[in-house]
């Protein structure tokens, strides 16, 4: 290789550098330009012969040159956000005798025109996919989905069917795993906005920095260059907000303008679009602590919480356990291949102990590795993690007479025999109870 390069005149060498299909700088260890090839520079709208010697970040924007100089570790197809898009950046630190001497990125992209339709290309399919993916019958969550007979939770779904054909706001709380998409689609597939889009966008998964621009979209006139934010997207449909309360206040004030006014301004442009779209947002920190920090617009808050569900944590609603539990089993079965799989009684019984701070997302994780972990047809105490057996047993409930403490024990004895057995003849056989007896027991006690 060495050879080769020798014979090459400087020409072709800048030849090569010049008209590759990509876009190239060179910085030296203190981060400042060595080199960077013409075509880079002008889609920075920067003359070359300013560039050059001029700190890297000063020149491109959200640069990671420096991080890859400090750490000696090559950064290969990276995401670039860099003029209102998504580019793939690769940063390779350069070595001398072992020792770096500077750093060498590549943009894969060659001039405007190559930029533009890939570009323009790559937007079109993320936005289809940003407007399917939950359309999926796998993803998609119907009220059907939401398991559990608890009052809390059969009062929550009266109340999505109530307010589902509207178009009012809706604020859902509830703890982190408690399941907020999952009744916010169902409110979206009650709708009449069912047919269209339902977009989503978590405030705390992307930084602050960007989320405007995600949110509300991005036009360059000089570029002619449109990237739609999520709002256009959901236009006609529903804009799911999740952990609104990461939300900056300066893109609060901005979303408070969009509810009220319909429209929206993507950043760059100087014109409104009109929008029609239902909004539905989460937390899982109480938006009214925030609004005495003064992180959280009050004028905002009254906006999006027309009506406020609650979503209780899984402590809370224990009594959904089991229908959960066997909800989870039967799936991870399923797809684990396996035939058959029950919960020893000590198994469930930890489970049952547990409190469960990751709620029910931190179940459904713990049921399906269980599964994978189980060595027989039935799940011991051995597949669950050391916390979940550590929690000490509980105290007895607390009666207010014998007659509430014999219905318990009795739907806890036929819940547990119809987890461990399918054949209802051995069951009432096993309880001393004539078959329609226990159908009566079984409707009676919801199970």
């Amino acid at each position: 290789m060495k050879s080769v390069f020798q014979h090459l005149p400087e020409t072709v060498l800048t030849q090569i550098l010049e008209n590759a299909f990509q876009w190239f700088v060179v910085v030296d260890k203190d981060c400042r330009i060595l080199y960077i090839n013409e075509d880079y520079c002008r889609f920075l709208e920067v003359p070359r012969d300013q560039a050059i010697g001029q700190p890297v970040e000063k020149v491109i924007e959200n640069t990671k040159m420096h991080e890859v100089i400090k750490s000696g570790i090559a950064d290969v197809a990276s995401p670039h956000y860099i003029k209102g898009t998504y580019m793939l950046a690769n940063r390779v630190p350069l070595l001398v005798d072992g020792e770096i001497v500077g750093a060498f990125g590549s943009v894969v992209f060659r001039d405007m025109t190559d930029w533009k339709k890939l570009s323009s290309h790559v937007r079109t399919t993320m936005e289809k996919i940003q407007l399917t993916s939950t359309d999926s019958h796998q993803n998609f969550y119907r009220l059907e989905d939401i398991k559990g007979s608890s009052q809390a939770i059969r009062s929550i779904k009266e109340t999505i069917q109530m307010i589902a054909p509207s178009d009012l706001s809706v604020l859902i709380e509830g703890e982190s795993g408690t399941g907020k998409e999952l009744f916010a689609q169902s409110i979206h597939g009650l709708s009449d906005r069912e047919t269209l889009p339902f977009v989503k966008i978590n405030c705390a998964a992307i930084p602050a920095e960007l989320l405007e621009a995600e949110i509300f979209g991005t036009y360059l006139e000089s570029k002619d260059y449109v990237k739609k934010g999520r709002f256009e997207l959901a236009d006609k449909g529903t804009l799911f907000i999740d952990e609104i309360g990461a939300m900056p206040l300066t893109v609060q004030a901005k979303l408070l303008r969009a509810i009220q006014e319909g429209e929206i301004e993507p950043i760059g442009s100087h014109k409104s679009k009109q929008v029609n779209v239902r909004i539905l947002a989460a937390t899982n920190r109480p938006i009214e602590h925030l609004i005495e920090q003064g992180k959280f617009r009050e004028d905002l808050y009254y906006r999006i919480q027309a009506i406020t569900l609650r979503i209780p944590p899984l402590r809370e609603r224990m009594e959904d356990f089991t229908e959960l539990a066997n909800t989870f089993l039967q799936q991870y079965i399923l797809k684990s291949g396996k035939r058959r799989l029950i919960l020893a009684s000590q198994t469930r019984e930890y489970l049952q102990n547990y409190h469960w701070p990751g709620n029910v997302r931190e179940l459904q994780n713990v049921i399906q590795a269980a599964v994978y972990l189980a060595e027989h047809e039935i799940i011991e105490p051995t597949a669950l993690p050391d916390q979940i057996k550590q929690v000490r047993r509980k105290k007895s409930k607390q009666f207010v007479n014998l007659q509430d403490a014999i219905e318990d024990l009795e739907r806890t004895m036929i819940q547990d025999l119809l987890h461990e057995e399918s054949d209802k003849r051995e069951i009432a056989q096993q309880l001393g109870l004539s078959r329609s007896t226990l159908y009566e027991k079984i409707k009676k006690h919801n199970l």
